[in-house]
């Protein structure tokens, strides 16, 4: 007999109290050991339309609801008493007709009126009376993996109701549906014919069979994490594609870009035998969470995971340049910014900002390894929009020309300068480093970061494939990719439905960002056509006059996420920098809760609320997110625009700030709050237009 669990059991797990999910797991690892054990109390449900579901007894309130039948047992759900029974009695397990994968189907008659919800708005020129499925034949939409008793209610939706329908159909049927809705054209579900219904390709996302107790415990003790890296059907065909040269995948915040990635990489390394393969990303602290979800993905596979590895672009790339020299030492960005400072002021002809001075340096002179005077005049300062004379350019020269002859005399290189030496030790290899290179948040990779890469990969076919999001970039300036020898025009695809963060979340983060975002070689990334998987309140938004009062209703509304089921663990307060880390903390000690400051060595640790400076939010997740201290002289950072020489500058700085208040809103899944503690950031006023 098949012992089996479903994606409908482990969520309703992770409700629970932590008591309660420990007398869960100790009864499912009993019935996983013996089903027929006299002494487990199995009751049939006779009040059900799948009369093959039982009831478990875990304790005297909680029920364990299991789907029994002579081939497997089933976990399917757990919950209080009645609201367990509740459930049974409007599910059923069934084997969809068309395409054959097992499914757990919410039974119709048991639903109310699917209506609008109040926080779903419908766009000016579209009526409620418009149904967006009118045209499509039935069995296209059963091909879809639609139920066939809610194909009615397809029929009838519209604008306003299809984000509720989609909540009670199986998620390769409301994904198709969302596509469709969008102007796309999902690919049918595959049609299977082997033995079990639960080896469909859909049916794999939401049930995994458990070969030992020991795979049950891993399955219990993470479950989301197992989840997380499942990939979607429609999303295969980019990991498993034959490319003739560089690729990206991009898309907005939750739409599946790292999981793409992760599945590459490991595709890859399947494929072509006695490979080496790169997976990258630009801080230590996501490559540790690629690596923990890398390790989940490969599973019982060691002698495959020992052929990816796994590393920041920092961390790689100073490994190979003390592997190769061992007489220069990387020189930090304050010894940098120090000795760039000290030569500026014995220059006294020029009237350039501190700020101004490092940029320059460290994204044109430092960034494309300029060595003369000529090099420097003749640069095209792309990204750079504050207009130089070239008196103004000698100036300047003149102090980045004795920074470089004095960091060479002190035995140091800059981190651009290491990438540029490891560029032309690439080139000179007979053999490459590495066979393939997948880079995720690549929209923060830096001009000689790209120069190793390309070196490295020789534009061989399928050499580099990059995923990431030009709506989150946040560290570097823009700059051309075809001028370095990577051209992704015609290899570059955008994914469209977000799977992490709700269709209300997303819809008022995405009005910071324009809906259409373009890089400097001219590739394009439409957000428009971006629609999320599932509904959600609408996010808090939040304006105090005081630190004290924005510190309380924070403590408060930390407190009714708990109330609500949300763990510590699953909750974090972002602010824009290090220095309203104690306006967050107050707040969590205000709701008396333990908290932990994360930085580039850390990770979120269950059971405590993680606070954090927006920069470090990258690649996280949390069901409840609170976005503080947005306040108008915080955000956007009033030091970056004073430092602003040139009006056509501030452009970049309000880009930047734009993507980094984004980044930190789309870490939410469920619930989001946003709030001042003096004067509002006028982001903050773009985002109530929308509400």
């Amino acid at each position: 007999m098949k012992f089996l669990i479903s994606d409908t059991f482990t969520s309703s797990l992770g409700k629970l109290t932590g008591d309660e999910q420990k007398s869960v797991k100790t009864t499912a690892f009993d019935l996983q050991i013996n089903p027929a054990n006299p002494g487990m109390k199995l009751h049939k449900l006779d009040k059900t339309k799948d009369k093959n579901f039982w009831s478990v007894r875990v304790n005297s309130d909680i029920r364990l609801i299991v789907h029994k039948s002579h081939e497997s047992l089933l976990l399917c759900y757990v919950d209080h008493h009645d609201k367990a029974y509740r459930w049974a009695e409007s599910r059923k397990l069934e084997i969809h007709p068309k395409t054959g994968a097992a499914q757990i189907v919410q039974v119709r008659e048991t639903v109310q009126e699917i209506r609008a919800p109040h926080y779903v708005k419908t766009e000016p020129e579209q009526t409620a009376e418009t149904k967006l499925f009118d045209g499509i034949a039935e069995d296209t939409l059963l091909g879809y993996g639609i139920p066939t008793e809610w194909l009615d209610d397809v029929r009838q939706a519209d604008e306003d109701t299809l984000l509720e329908l989609a909540e009670h159909l199986p998620a390769e049927a409301a994904e198709a549906l969302l596509e469709l809705a969008t102007g796309g054209t999902p690919q049918p579900a595959q049609q299977y014919t082997g033995e079990s219904p639960f080896n469909h390709p859909d049916a794999q996302r939401r049930f995994r069979v458990m070969s030992d107790v020991e795979e049950l415990e891993r399955a219990l003790s993470s479950p989301w994490e197992r989840w997380s890296i499942f990939l979607h059907p429609a999303q295969r065909q980019w990991v498993e594609h034959d490319y003739n040269g560089p690729a990206r995948v991009s898309g907005s915040a939750g739409t599946g870009k790292t999981v793409v990635a992760l599945h590459r990489a490991v595709y890859l390394a399947d494929q072509n035998a006695d490979s080496r393969v790169l997976l990258t990303t630009f801080s230590d602290s996501l490559a540790r969470m690629l690596e923990t979800k890398l390790t989940l993905l490969i599973g019982n596979r060691p002698r495959l995971r020992e052929r990816i590895d796994v590393y920041s672009m920092d961390t790689l790339g100073e490994r190979l340049y003390d592997f190769h020299h061992d007489s220069a030492r990387l020189a930090t960005r304050e010894e940098v910014e120090a000795l760039l400072v000290g030569l500026s002021n014995s220059q006294q002809d020029h009237s350039f900002s501190r700020r101004f001075l490092i940029s320059e340096w460290e994204d044109v002179v430092d960034a494309w390894q300029l060595d003369s005077w000529e090099a420097y005049r003749d640069v095209r300062r792309l990204g750079r929009k504050t207009r130089l004379p070239e008196a103004q350019r000698l100036t300047l020269w003149t102090i980045f020309e004795e920074a470089k002859k004095t960091l060479k005399q002190r035995g140091l290189i800059t981190k651009a300068g290491l990438f540029s030496e490891l560029a032309f030790a690439m080139v000179r290899r007979s053999t490459p480093l590495y066979d393939f290179a997948i880079i995720d948040e690549a929209q923060d990779i830096s001009v000689p970061q790209l120069q190793f890469l390309a070196s490295m990969s020789g534009n061989k076919p399928n050499s580099l494939f990059f995923a990431g999001d030009l709506g989150q970039r946040i560290f570097q300036q823009p700059f051309s990719w075809k001028a370095l020898g990577v051209n992704i025009q015609g290899r570059s695809r955008t994914l469209h439905i977000n799977y992490r963060t709700s269709h209300q979340i997303r819809r008022q983060a995405d009005m910071l960002l324009d809906p259409e975002l373009s890089d400097v070689d001219g590739n394009s990334e439409q957000r428009t056509g971006t629609v999320s998987a599932f509904n959600g309140p609408s996010p808090d938004l939040k304006a105090f006059y005081s630190h004290d009062e924005e510190a309380k209703y924070v403590a408060q509304w930390l407190r009714h996420c708990r109330s609500q089921g949300i763990e510590p663990g699953e909750m974090a307060i972002f602010v824009r920098s290090p220095s309203g880390l104690p306006r967050a903390s107050n707040a969590v000690e205000r709701a008396d809760m333990e908290w932990l400051v994360l930085d580039e060595k850390m990770q979120s640790t269950t059971g405590i609320v993680t606070i954090s400076s927006m920069h470090l939010a990258k690649g996280l997740e949390f069901r409840a997110v609170a976005v503080m201290a947005c306040d108008d002289d915080i955000l956007p950072s009033q030091e970056r625009i004073e430092s602003v020489s040139d009006n056509a500058d501030l452009e970049e700085v309000y880009n930047t700030e734009r993507h980094l208040l984004y980044v930190a809103c789309t870490r939410a899944r469920d619930q989001l709050l946003v709030t001042s503690g003096d004067e509002p950031s006028e982001f903050m006023d773009d985002m109530l237009i929308s509400s």
